[in-house]
């Protein structure tokens, strides 16, 4: 049995153990659940597939899931749905609730079209019985062109925004964003800031411009923003602050996402974005150096850490609504992790490094030989010596013997997600997060117990433990099994 799957069986038979102890009642968190009709998109994100399945195996009295689901690739949304179910992630919520699929009803669309591109009959049923709205549809490429970045992440905002105002039973709008959305600031608290200009001027000067123009003057209009990301989340937010008007609205904002730390599986991650990306590099050899400073905080949190402190969210705004408050007074959540559990960038990559000595991948090139540095001009002279001169190596002995050159083409999207990564490693932020730590104190212990989301608690060693094996099994399908012969591959 391996590592990930050990800790696994530990984690379900201590969750059933606890469950054993309480008594049969319902908790004041599920009770609330109870009998909700619950809309979300982006639900076949990462996140997304993380709240579905707490939310099915937690609270067992839900009416119906309404998730938005995009046609893609020739694949029509029953079949999407089907392979979404499939994901080893939903593994533990077939065993708990083999029937949940039927709570589970697929809505045609795409946050990028008008009207969410819903069907009519669709846009009724979830007007005359969705309760609940998660919002968490988003394009996370941080690379993004803008055009695109714009018609998801705030036109998608506003769609969901006008039909939630229709909505007949509506009891709380949660909207997903990013606490690095301000990142223009350096000290974010849980408040909106304002934007310096209107969205809507923003879509007219799109409108005018070609790809190739918007593509030049992209830099200009992003200003202190990083990327097209950051930039079109914070926009949202100003969509919400301005049309967030008389809706039961929250504002939750989760720092970067990261592998699961218990549920529904350990290390859960299906995705290379952010700071996995570079564990990723840095593990199969091909990425050697990077702009870092070790001594700022990597403000990460595991997603199923996340997601609770989402759902707990969504039931502390329904119990503070107030129909006479203005929009100034929608609650903002930081889940973040720098308050109360800080963990430095330095800290992150040992560990990580460690554990990729001890669970090599099967795909690495390389030897793990990773240096940060805390200056741009030292990075770029190790950038020559470790990437672009091996490269153009590797690549001319490539044309000698006949096969296409690779590399240095590999590279280059390297360095482009690298410098994108090192804002966030070579700037530091400083949060608050009054509201999410007065929302855990509020919660009985058995809430508490069932929707942990407490950052405190969290263990920084045991949880980059098993970030590697869970890449390993979750993302990169390569079983533990293959540790040893991955093993003798390095030693070669």
């Amino acid at each position: 049995m391996d590592i990930v799957t050990r800790k696994n069986e530990e984690n379900r038979k201590l969750s059933e153990s606890n469950l054993r102890d309480i008594d049969n009642k319902s908790s004041e968190l599920q009770n609330f659940y109870n009998g909700k009709n619950v809309f979300v998109t982006g639900g076949t994100g990462f996140l997304g597939k993380m709240l579905i399945d707490k939310l099915l195996r937690t609270c067992p009295g839900i009416e119906n899931i309404y998730l938005l689901v995009r046609p893609k690739k020739g694949k029509d949304i029953h079949t999407r749905l089907d392979e979404i179910f499939d994901d080893l992630v939903f593994e533990r919520l077939r065993e708990e609730v083999p029937k949940f699929r039927h709570k589970i009803v697929a809505i045609g669309g795409d946050c990028a079209l008008a009207g969410l591109g819903l069907h009519l009959n669709d846009r009724q049923t979830l007007i005359s019985n969705v309760q609940m709205v998660f919002h968490a549809a988003a394009t996370v490429r941080f690379d993004e062109k803008l055009k695109l970045a714009v018609s998801i992440n705030v036109c998608g905002t506003q769609e969901v925004l006008e039909l939630c105002t229709h909505m007949t039973k509506l009891e709380v709008v949660m909207h997903v964003s990013t606490v690095y959305s301000n990142c223009h600031v350096r000290f974010i608290e849980e408040k909106f800031y304002k934007f310096p200009f209107h969205f809507n001027d923003l879509n007219r000067l799109i409108e005018k411009l070609d790809d190739k123009s918007l593509e030049e003057v992209t830099p200009t209009i992003l200003g202190k923003w990083p990327n097209t990301y950051t930039f079109t989340k914070a926009l949202a937010e100003e969509v919400i602050r301005l049309n967030g008007k008389n809706l039961p609205m929250g504002l939750f904002r989760p720092a970067i996402v990261t592998s699961s730390a218990k549920e529904p599986v350990v290390g859960y991650i299906d995705n290379l974005y952010g700071p996995t990306g570079v564990v990723y590099g840095a593990g199969t050899g091909v990425l050697r150096t990077m702009h870092c400073d070790r001594d700022i905080v990597a403000n990460i949190v595991p997603v199923d850490m996340t997601v609770n402190a989402l759902i707990v969210a969504a039931w502390d705004v329904a119990l503070n609504q107030d129909t006479s408050r203005n929009v100034e007074d929608i609650p903002v959540y930081n889940y973040v992790s720098s308050v109360e559990k800080p963990l430095t960038w330095g800290e992150f990559n040992d560990l990580n490094i460690k554990h990729g000595f001890k669970y090599p991948f099967s795909t690495a090139i390389w030897y793990i030989s990773f240096h940060t540095h805390k200056t741009a001009m030292m990075n770029r002279i190790y950038v020559i010596f470790l990437h672009i001169l091996p490269a153009m190596l590797i690549d001319s002995l490539a044309l000698c013997v006949g096969q296409r050159p690779q590399l240095l083409k590999v590279y280059k999207k390297i360095h482009k997600f690298a410098d994108v990564i090192s804002f966030f490693a070579t700037n530091e932020w400083m949060f608050t997060n009054n509201n999410v730590q007065r929302m855990w104190t509020r919660l009985t212990n058995r809430d508490q117990e069932l929707f942990n989301f407490n950052i405190r608690n969290l263990d920084w060693v045991e949880y980059l433990h098993h970030y590697i094996p869970g890449m390993r099994k979750y993302l990169l399908k390569d079983d533990m099994s293959t540790v040893e012969a991955a093993r003798r591959k390095w030693n070669r």
